[in-house]
């Protein structure tokens, strides 16, 4: 079979020079215990902005405005369950935010809100998923 194309949306959310990221869960398929921005696939004739919103909100509690777009790049993985190969376009979007009383959903451990030498620390240690990398690292 061919490989499957979708769409992912995440979102790089500044609040007070801090950058949120998730922690996935320690039991989780792919990346377990790597730090991530908020996001997930978009639904079938959903919208994408619509889609950040309700996966920034699942996610996070945070009701999010959309400033810009930051980057799209591409993250192939196989899907768990199906074992399928799938070809994701991300699109990496800006979003602010106006609290950071941040309530995280089962799908992950831990939030954190850091700074840019944070995130950059993180980097190189390999803290974060790769598509996060990818995603932070414009070329």
């Amino acid at each position: 079979m061919a490989n499957m194309w979708g769409l992912t949306v995440r979102g790089i959310c500044e609040y007070q020079d801090k950058i949120l990221l998730l922690k996935l869960r320690s039991k989780s398929a792919h990346d377990a215990e790597r730090w991530e921005f908020p996001g997930g696939k978009v639904k079938k004739g959903e919208f994408f902005d619509q889609a950040l919103k309700r996966e920034y909100l699942e996610e996070t509690g945070l009701e999010i405005d959309i400033e810009s777009l930051y980057n799209v790049i591409q993250y192939d993985y196989t899907a768990c369950k199906s074992n399928e190969k799938i070809k994701s376009i991300q699109l990496i979007m800006k979003v602010s935010c106006e609290s950071d009383d941040v309530k995280i959903s089962e799908e992950h451990d831990e939030y954190g809100w850091f700074s840019k030498k944070e995130v950059s620390e993180m980097i190189q240690n390999e803290s974060l998923t790769s598509a996060a990398i990818n995603a932070i690292l414009k070329d």
